[in-house]
C-alpha cells in the first residue's frame, strides 16, 4: 500500500537555529550563499564544489508541502485509512523477524517495539516506499523556499557531513519530500547524532538495513525524551457527566484522579503515572489517557491527527483491542474550519496558520470557546459551536 503522504520528522536541536536565515531570491544565488558559508564552516572547496554540482530546484518538492490535505481528516477517518489488517498482519511478522533487534532496542534505549513498529509501517510501509525525491534537492528547495528555511537550511550542512564520511550521495540519495530518509524517515542531523549500526556491518545504512533504521529510531525517540519501560496512550471510557474542560494535552492529573472521576480502562489497568485525557472527536467518540512519553510523539511529527494514530496503532500491534468509535457529533468541514478559525482569530485566539487543520491551538481556543458559551468543553468543533459564534 503507497504511503499517500510524507509524514516529516521536524526534530531539530536549537543549535541549528539561525534567527535570520536568508532565503528567496534567485536559486543559482542562494546555491552561492550556501557554498560560502559552508566554505565558512571550515569544508574543503573541492568537497563543496562537487557535493553541490547538480543540486536544482524541484518544483514537485515544493507541490508537495502545500498539498497535506490528509491531516485535515478526523481521527476515526484518518486511523481507518492508515491502519489495515495487512500492515497489522506485517508489522507482527516483523516483530518476529527482528525479535533480537527490538529486544536490543528496549534494552537499550527503553523504547517499546510496537512504536517502531507503527513509524515504520506509516512512514514507508515497512521500507516499501522510502520516497523517491532527491534528497538534496528537497533540501535546498525547502531551504530557498521562505517559509520554513531555519527548519531545512541546517539539514543541509548535515548532509554535507554525511556526504564527508562516505553517507551520502547527492545524486542519488532519495527519500521523502522534506528530506527524510530511509525506512523510518530520518533527516540528515538526526542521523548524525543517532545513527547506530544496528546490524554490526561498520556503515549506517537507513535505506537498506531494518536493524540500522529501527536501532537509529529508538536511540532518537530516547534522544528526545522517551522515558522507558512506560506506556504512551490507552484506550479508556469515561462518564457522560465528566467535567470535559479537563479534557485536552493542557491538563495532567494522575490516574487516581480520573479514576475518581469515572474513568476506567479499557483493557489492563491504569498506570501510575500523570496522564491526560484525549478526546480526538469528543466527548462522545474514542477517548485515551496519554501519558508523558505521548508527548515525545510530537517531536517526530506535529500533526495532531498523525500522533494520536500512530500511538495507538502502536498499541494496536501490542495487543489492544480496536477502539469504541462511539457516535460523535458531525464535525467540520475544511472550508467550515477555516471559517470557524478565522472567527476564533478575530476573537483574540492564537490558531496559528489559518489552513483547515484542526491542531493544538484550535483545539485549546475551541475549548475556551465551548466554556464561555456554556457548551461541553471536549475541544471538538461542530457546526452548532460555529453557529454559535
Amino acid at each position: 500500500m503507497r504511503l499517500f503522504f510524507s509524514a516529516a520528522l521536524f526534530a531539530l536541536s536549537t543549535q541549528f537555529a539561525h534567527a535570520n536565515t536568508p532565503c528567496g531570491g534567485s536559486f543559482n544565488g542562494f546555491v552561492g550563499d550556501l557554498k560560502a558559508e559552508a566554505l565558512a564552516k571550515g569544508h574543503a572547496r573541492k568537497t563543496v564544489d562537487k557535493f553541490f554540482s547538480s543540486v536544482r530546484h524541484d518544483p514537485k518538492t515544493i507541490k508537495a508541502d502545500r498539498a497535506q490535505g490528509v491531516f485535515q481528516m478526523p481521527f476515526i477517518d484518518f486511523s481507518r485509512r492508515l491502519i489495515s489488517q495487512n500492515r497489522i498482519n506485517v508489522g507482527q511478522k516483523k516483530a518476529q523477524q527482528y525479535k533480537s533487534v527490538f529486544d536490543t532496542i528496549e534494552r537499550n534505549y527503553g523504547v517499546s517495539r510496537g512504536v517502531l513498529l507503527a513509524f515504520w509501517a506509516f512512514e514507508t510501509d515497512y521500507g516499501a516506499f522510502q520516497g523517491d525525491f532527491n534528497t538534496l534537492n528537497s533540501l535546498v528547495t525547502l531551504s530557498h523556499d521562505c517559509r520554513r528555511p531555519a527548519l531545512f537550511r541546517p539539514q543541509v550542512f548535515a548532509a554535507l557531513e554525511l556526504y564527508e564520511r562516505g553517507d551520502f550521495d547527492p545524486q542519488k540519495t532519495t527519500g521523502a519530500w522534506a528530506g527524510e530518509i530511509g525506512m523510518v524517515q530520518m533527516l540528515p542531523a538526526d542521523i548524525l547524532e543517532n545513527g547506530v549500526d544496528g546490524d554490526g556491518d561498520g556503515k549506517v545504512r537507513l535505506k537498506t538495513s531494518a536493524p540500522d533504521a529501527l536501532m537509529s529510531g529508538g536511540k532518537m525517540l530516547q534522544h528526545l525524551g522517551w522515558r522507558k519501560g512506560e506506556p504512551w496512550l490507552q484506550e479508556v471510557s469515561v462518564p457522560a457527566n465528566l467535567d470535559w474542560s479537563k479534557s485536552g494535552l493542557d491538563t495532567t492529573l494522575s490516574t487516581g484522579e480520573w479514576a475518581q472521576m469515572g474513568v476506567k480502562p479499557r483493557y489492563g489497568k491504569l498506570a501510575n503515572l500523570p496522564a491526560s485525557l484525549l478526546l480526538p472527536q469528543g466527548r462522545k467518540g474514542p477517548a485515551f489517557l496519554a501519558y508523558p512519553n505521548f508527548n515525545v510523539y510530537f517531536e517526530w511529527n506535529k500533526s495532531f491527527v498523525y500522533v494520536t494514530t500512530a500511538a495507538y496503532f502502536a498499541t494496536r500491534l501490542e495487543g489492544a483491542p480496536v477502539y469504541d468509535a462511539g457516535s460523535p457529533e458531525p464535525g467540520l468541514s475544511s472550508g467550515q474550519m477555516k471559517q470557524l478559525q478565522q472567527k476564533l482569530k478575530s476573537r483574540g485566539h492564537d490558531v496559528g496558520k489559518v489552513d483547515g487543520i484542526l491542531g493544538a491551538k484550535t483545539r485549546a481556543a475551541v475549548q475556551k470557546e465551548q466554556q464561555r458559551l456554556g457548551l461541553p468543553a471536549d475541544a471538538w468543533p461542530t457546526p452548532a459551536l460555529l453557529n454559535k459564534l
